[in-house]
């Protein structure tokens, strides 16, 4: 019990589970609103506005600069682990929603000349982040990271 309780009062890890929760949430409700239809996907999902690895990480650096402050080795580490992060989804993860894109545009190609080609599932085109997204991710995250450290 003691466990659960330890991990129930690390505002670092709340923080962090809150931003991802609060961003995959509003993602969700966005993607509703701006596609006029509801998407299961988008409750778990990668990709869209705002970022949800920005909003949990970035909970993570600002609610441990609040709690250990900005000196502290432990905001060293998050802030450069929140860089690779956000960087990755702008960078790498983004590419990879670019290149689905295609491959899935050529499946459909393909199929249209009646090829035999086996299509079992398309790829996944939901995987990385615009810089606005990250930002707003970012925003997100550090207000609630904050917020539940205050």
């Amino acid at each position: 019990m003691q466990f659960w309780n330890d991990i129930l009062g690390n505002k670092v890890l709340v923080a962090a589970c809150s931003g991802w929760f609060v961003a995959q949430v509003l993602k969700t409700i966005l993607y509703v609103v701006v596609n006029k239809s509801f998407n299961p996907e988008r409750l778990m999902g990668d990709g869209g506005m705002p970022s949800s690895h920005s909003a949990t990480v970035m909970a993570v650096v600002s609610s441990t600069c609040v709690l250990y402050g900005a000196s502290s080795f432990e905001f060293a580490i998050s802030a450069v682990l929140a860089l690779i992060v956000m960087h990755d989804a702008m960078g790498v993860r983004w590419e990879t929603g670019i290149q689905a894109k295609v491959i899935n545009n050529m499946m459909d190609w393909f199929l249209q000349l009646d090829k035999d080609i086996p299509v079992e599932e398309k790829l996944k085109e939901f995987v990385g982040h615009t810089p606005m997204q990250v930002l707003f991710g970012a925003l997100l995250g550090t207000l609630i990271g904050y917020l539940m450290t205050i």
